[in-house]
């Protein structure tokens, strides 16, 4: 390739901190972000060339998306595969990952057939339409169980918890929609491992442990505290998902280590919060990687630099109000301390508005996670 100036233009459909942090990445490789977002002002808007304001599934949001770039990705669920397809089709400005991946991925019913079937190990599941077959369902998978809306569903959001054959139907009214419901995983540990999909090239970032609270991600720990053997089905499981991935891109690969074998939980075709870490903590980041392949560039080193920890930073008291974070001058003092903040002009309960991450050299994992949550109780918003 050759590097002009102004280089060649990605749009992405979403800009929030996927496309802040897409944005970042791209300007060194001499590409310019477009993102579409229905926010004024969003997060990805002040480190993007422009933001194009409308919704993810407004035909002429993405024609004119679509018009200013020369390829198209997107760093939310919630785009419209049908769309996507068509704009790209009547532009000839290529998509990655595929309109068929995102369509395969956001029916959460969907996606367990098709990886179950490609022979994926996944947790037991079912399909439930009513209360009826939630109830049947529970009889065959025992409780607790988790139920999961199909569509729209992310960090916990239309999730779940049945505990008891008795609250099958308060759990449908929750959810208020079509839904499946998973066997509860007895895991020993969560793990992630970040996909690469590139020109007729694949890679995957080492495996990191994810740890969560209330479904939300919480840290991340690379390398992951888990016997090699685990390690090791971890990176088979992601090899495996990503040959039924259609398209160039980073995948999100969530798993569950049992102690005895590990099953995938769910995917995202897209860079994903437990590969923040990968920043500072890789030679290429999965943000850099997702520019490389969907641009058709050669995919970088997935090679890990130094024992790696990160923490969300998670908006805490009760109501909405203006994101002004205090305590951050505790994360400049410490050495080998990165604060990534998002932009978000408001926060409110569990809301991700940043995270920080922590490189070791001597230290091990368990050492440098001992600091982030010692870092992590400095950071509060007024």
């Amino acid at each position: 390739m050759t590097l002009t100036s102004p280089g060649p233009t990605l749009g992405v459909v979403g800009g929030g901190q996927l496309g802040r942090m897409l944005g970042e990445a791209a300007a060194p490789l001499g590409v310019e972000l477009v993102v579409s977002d229905p926010t004024p002002d969003a997060p990805a808007a002040p480190v993007v060339r422009d933001q194009i304001v409308g919704g993810f599934d407004d035909p002429e949001t993405l024609r004119a998306l679509a018009e200013r770039a020369d390829y198209l990705t997107f760093e939310i669920e919630l785009a419209d595969p049908d769309l996507l397809e068509a704009v790209g089709e009547e532009t000839g400005v290529p998509v990655h990952p595929a309109p068929e991946t995102l369509r395969l991925i956001q029916d959460k019913l969907v996606q367990k057939e098709r990886l179950r079937a490609a022979g994926v190990p996944v947790p037991a599941f079912r399909q439930v339409d009513a209360v009826e077959d939630l109830r049947a369902a529970l009889d065959d998978l025992g409780t607790p169980a988790m139920l999961k809306a199909r569509q729209g569903g992310y960090d916990g959001r239309g999730n779940v918890l049945v505990e008891a054959r008795e609250d099958a139907e308060s759990a449908m009214d929750e959810v208020a929609g079509p839904a499946m419901v998973e066997a509860f995983v007895p895991f020993e540990r969560e793990l992630a491992v970040m996909g690469c999909e590139g020109d007729e090239e694949t890679d995957i970032f080492p495996v990191t442990e994810t740890v969560h609270e209330a479904e939300i991600l919480r840290s991340t720990v690379s390398p992951a505290r888990a016997p090699d053997e685990r390690i090791d089905a971890a990176r088979e499981v992601a090899r495996d998902v990503l040959a039924e991935m259609d398209g160039r891109g980073v995948y999100g690969i969530e798993l569950f280590d049992t102690g005895e074998e590990v099953l995938l939980n769910e995917v995202a075709p897209r860079p994903h919060n437990s590969g923040h870490w990968t920043i500072e903590g890789c030679h290429t980041s999965q943000f850099e990687q997702h520019v490389r392949a969907v641009t058709g560039r050669p995919l970088g080193s997935t090679e890990r630099r130094d024992p790696t920890v990160s923490f969300n930073i998670l908006g805490d008291g009760d109501e909405r109000r203006e994101a002004r974070l205090t305590g951050e001058a505790t994360v400049f003092e410490r050495d080998r301390a990165h604060l990534h903040w998002y932009g978000k002009h408001e926060v409110y309960p569990l809301r991700k508005t940043g995270h920080v991450t922590l490189t070791g050299d001597d230290e091990g994992t368990d050492e440098l996670l001992a600091s982030a949550r010692q870092l992590r109780e400095q950071l509060t918003f007024e």
